[in-house]
């Protein structure tokens, strides 16, 4: 089956859903998702998002504290973008329904995160990001351009050499021309075509064992890029959330968010000490790569499997108010917050690399864009600022809307489109070395490329990834196309993406620590 549309949208968080709401007006919209509308990172951020309001506050304070936290290889132009940005797209979020928390004298009721400077972090409650998913899912629905395609999960972007034409190094430019999905109702393969073809497809947390991310989130948009022959860079900065809730039968791991140490939140050790102004005079305050190989730390030293953060002192008809959603969870698992310390340990939750976009949020193929988390933007450098990742979404979203509807009149669909060809089998052995290679993957990651590395522990992560890769392309070549040996083949990508440019980084920068090569923040 062939669809054929001006726009076409690979994912349905805050960056896919936005950009869909800004260019309908002006042409047609397919939106293809996963698994649902709901079932986005997007979701299941809690925090906030950030951006300057208070008459106190300014932009060069938040371009200062992005700066800082991206350890110097942010792209200062980028921030600035984002950051001066901000207000405005948060506007358009209230217009399209998104209901902030605010205090009684009618004003934002604002957090403090780690590594900001200000209260600038717009919430609702401790469920931001189900409260703008909610809102977008709901102006979605109601635009009659936008045609939502559930259980539609993209395999390849459709460019040139996928028409027959060779690329190599000395091809001038790769255009794109749309996507192949699989139809997951019938296992059918569809082609979309379209003029203009955006990928929002989130992060990659499930290549490691432990992760905060929807279990949808296998780096689908960046490895299908990186095939492409898009560029992709910074791979190597993951961030691992410091604050999971430990619970090692729970994938993926319940967050508890940063705006909890900001509410005044403290990191304790298994005996009850407190321990971050030993790693940092910000204590638990400080940036989230450096709470996280703190804790890292401290649990190696003691044996133990996690730490405690501690809001017992905090009044707690206020706590149970101002978090909700977090204790309700942790009541369900026998903790009450407000009396008991709160088991954490770290999580990986965020990818500050990903495809190579320019401010325009064009990738290094034509009439190809991307924003949210798949993207590389420049703007967390080595290490993402807290809440600014929502920001950066719908900022990039409204450059993507701003320079295609500037171009579509000029580009035109392509005919001739071959089909996909799908002459495999199924068979009950081949999905059994499916689920284990993937189980195998995140072992790898999560064992030789997590919040400690050394040039031996991704050495031997390579090694090892090799193999999976070469039986992945044998399994995808002879089995009937699936949504589980598409995602294990993206996720055998992705991290060979992750350690590949891990070895290249001969130093240790923000998220990126090697005991190879110590820093300034030398905490193995």
């Amino acid at each position: 089956m062939v669809h054929t549309f001006d726009f076409l949208v690979i994912g349905s968080g805050i960056a896919g859903m936005s950009y869909a709401l800004k260019v309908a007006d002006k042409g047609s919209v397919a939106l293809l998702c996963k698994t649902t509308l709901e079932d986005a990172n997007t979701f299941y951020a809690q925090g906030g998002i950030a951006s300057v309001t208070l008459p106190w506050d300014d932009f060069e304070k938040h371009i200062q504290d992005t700066l800082i936290a991206g350890d110097g290889i942010c792209n200062k132009q980028v921030v600035e973008k984002v950051v001066r940005e901000a207000p405005r797209q948060i506007g358009e979020l209230i217009r399209w329904g998104v209901d902030f928390d605010k205090d009684p004298q009618g004003d934002f009721d604002l957090h403090r995160e780690g590594g900001h400077s200000e209260f600038r972090i717009l919430h609702h409650k401790d469920n931001t990001g189900q409260e703008i998913q909610e809102s977008l899912i709901r102006a979605i629905k109601h635009h009659p351009n936008v045609h939502v395609f559930d259980h539609h999960f993209a395999i390849e972007i459709l460019t040139q050499h996928h028409l027959g034409e060779k690329v190599t190094k000395d091809t001038p430019d790769i255009e794109c021309y749309g996507a192949y999905a699989l139809d997951e109702s019938t296992n059918e393969i569809h082609t979309f075509l379209s003029k203009v073809t955006m990928i929002c497809t989130g992060g990659i947390g499930n290549i490691y064992q432990t992760t905060t991310n929807p279990l949808v989130a296998t780096g689908d948009g960046i490895a299908i890029v990186y095939r492409a022959k898009g560029l992709v860079k910074d791979m190597e900065f993951v961030q691992f959330h410091p604050t999971a809730l430990y619970n090692p039968m729970e994938r993926p791991s319940f967050l508890i968010t940063e705006a909890m140490r900001g509410y005044g939140g403290v990191l304790r050790t298994r005996n009850g000490e407190e321990f971050m102004h030993k790693y940092d005079k910000r204590g638990s305050l400080a940036p989230r790569d450096i709470v996280a190989r703190a804790i890292d730390s401290e649990m190696k030293s003691s044996g133990s499997d996690f730490v405690y953060l501690d809001v017992t002192h905090k009044n707690p008809e206020e706590t149970k108010k101002e978090y909700p959603t977090i204790y309700e969870k942790c009541i369900s698992e026998g903790i009450d917050i407000t009396k008991d310390y709160i088991p954490v340990a770290p999580a990986a939750h965020y990818l500050c690399g990903g495809i190579v976009v320019d401010l325009d949020a064009r990738t290094t193929i034509n009439r190809l864009y991307a924003a949210g988390e798949c993207s590389c933007t420049g703007l967390h450098g080595a290490n993402r600022l807290a809440s600014n990742s929502l920001i950066e979404a719908i900022v990039y979203a409204d450059a993507a809307a701003r320079h295609s509807l500037a171009h579509l009149n000029r580009y035109t669909f392509k005919n001739e489109i071959p089909k996909w060809n799908d002459r495999g089998t199924s068979l009950t052995e081949e999905m059994v070395l499916i689920t284990q290679s993937a189980k195998e993957v995140g072992s790898i990651m999560s064992n030789y490329v997590g919040i400690v590395r050394s040039n031996l522990r991704l050495e031997r992560a390579f090694e090892r990834l090799e193999i999976i890769y070469r039986e992945t392309e044998n399994l995808f070549v002879r089995s009937t196309v699936s949504k589980d040996i598409c995602e294990l083949r993206n996720i055998v990508n992705v991290g060979y993406l992750v350690i590949k440019q891990a070895m290249e980084r001969k130093e240790s920068r923000g998220l990126h620590y090697t005991i190879d090569y110590p820093g300034k923040n030398n905490i193995a």
